[in-house]
């Protein structure tokens, strides 16, 4: 499916809060005519309401996808809005966390072909990353448009199964969150150190946004980012020795976070 027949049959998205927003966008940044979009939002935003998008109107009979972007605990009384498009051949692409491929399925109809994508908020401008799966409905070139799709507000990563989401979501999808904690506790660092909150909060940001921006841009790895700056026998490695312990350093900590990340993904799946 190409973004050419997105634009002839039209694309329905269901939610348009923050991250619905950045993805329509994107799309609307890279072509798609705002007359091809139909969206469906109780609280549109001035942005929205001039996007000149159909915006809770009618919807089209057979629109080439339908991507639900409406938070999780809000999906069931949402889709009845689109049980007429399931098993057809509207491609219905889920960014939902906590609903399974199987109950968008007993929703819409064992036929629908579905994908379900894991984003993250950097998406926002525009450097997420989201990681996809589809289910035996979703042909290759359902999963092209997909892919396309996100690609509007980031990086693509394809996934084995879906199983796989619950890993997605403990180290992209929830990832933001640690490295804004991350600031915090620099910050913080930087406050028991002498410095005033403002210059350690400012100086944390930068650090950490800075750093973000060379990994990016840097061909090499993030070890070999960490050994460039790290003299031996100097400040860094004095801290690194503490973060880096094999039991109570950062890699330890993340594993048990993450874990409970992914746990957690699981029990809102059930």
């Amino acid at each position: 499916m190409s973004m050419d027949i997105i634009a002839k049959d039209g694309i329905v998205l269901l939610g348009c809060g923050k991250m619905g927003s950045a993805l329509l966008s994107g799309w609307l940044a890279a072509g798609l005519p705002a007359s091809s979009a139909w969206v469906m939002e109780p609280n549109p935003s001035d942005w929205l309401k001039a996007s000149g998008v159909h915006l809770n109107q009618g919807l089209p009979a057979a629109p080439a996808v339908a991507l639900l972007a409406v938070k999780p605990q809000m999906m069931g009384a949402a889709l009845p809005s689109l049980q007429a498009l399931g098993n057809g051949r509207t491609l219905f692409i889920s960014i939902a966390a906590g609903t399974t491929i199987a109950a968008l399925e007993t929703a819409l109809g064992a036929q629908t072909p579905v994908v379900r994508v894991m984003p993250n908020t950097p998406a926002m401008v525009g450097r997420g990353i989201s990681g996809l799966v589809g289910n035996a409905h979703a042909s290759a070139a359902d999963l092209v448009t997909a892919r396309a799709l996100m690609a509007a507000v980031g990086e693509v990563v394809d996934l084995e199964n879906e199983a796989q989401i619950d890993a997605v979501i403990a180290v992209s999808g929830s990832g933001p969150a640690y490295v804004f904690h991350l600031i915090e506790a620099m910050a913080a660092g930087g406050v028991a150190q002498g410095l005033s909150p403002e210059v350690a909060m400012k100086l944390a940001r930068a650090t950490v946004s800075g750093s973000g921006e060379l990994a990016h841009q840097s061909e090499d790895s993030a070890a070999q980012l960490r050994i460039n700056v790290t003299s031996p026998g100097g400040t860094t490695a004095a801290a690194l020795a503490v973060l880096m312990d094999a039991e109570t350093g950062m890699e330890p900590l993340l594993k048990r976070a993450m874990q409970a990340a992914a746990d957690r993904g699981r029990e809102l799946a059930k």
